[in-house]
């Protein structure tokens, strides 16, 4: 599992007061990170390898503005060239948000799927949701 730490910012409260539904795909998207780098270790657009296929989010309480949130990221399925993560997103020890998102290892040079390589998939299953 991976695990990132984030602060809500006031910026990202609406006016209900609490963090704003537009704000968690960002939040979810930084805690990525780390897997951005396994495919792409120099984070150069010109050779990004990871493309986002489909995503679903799932609220399940509300997140607000002055206490930090930790998102988890496991991969949950691994395929020839696309890998499903499984995320949860935590304030305050309670899960407050779920999402899952797949990704295709694209050559946007050739505009085609890619294999993934056997070393990255191995650092992908020391993370597997079970």
């Amino acid at each position: 599992m991976y695990q990132t730490t984030l602060s809500p910012r006031v910026s990202e409260t609406d006016g209900v007061g609490h963090i704003n539904n537009t704000t968690l795909p960002v939040w979810f998207e930084a805690a990525r990170n780390p897997l951005f780098s396994l495919f792409t270790p120099d984070h150069d657009f010109a050779k990004w390898k990871m493309v986002i296929i489909k995503t679903t989010l799932e609220f399940v309480k509300q997140i607000y503005f002055g206490t930090d949130v930790e998102v988890r990221v496991w991969v949950k399925r691994i395929g020839n060239s696309s890998l499903e993560l499984y995320e949860e997103l935590y304030q305050n020890g309670e899960v407050c948000a779920k999402n899952a998102v797949t990704y295709v290892n694209y050559n946007l040079a050739e505009q085609k799927s890619e294999k993934i390589p056997e070393a990255i998939r191995a650092e992908l299953e020391k993370h597997l949701y079970v």
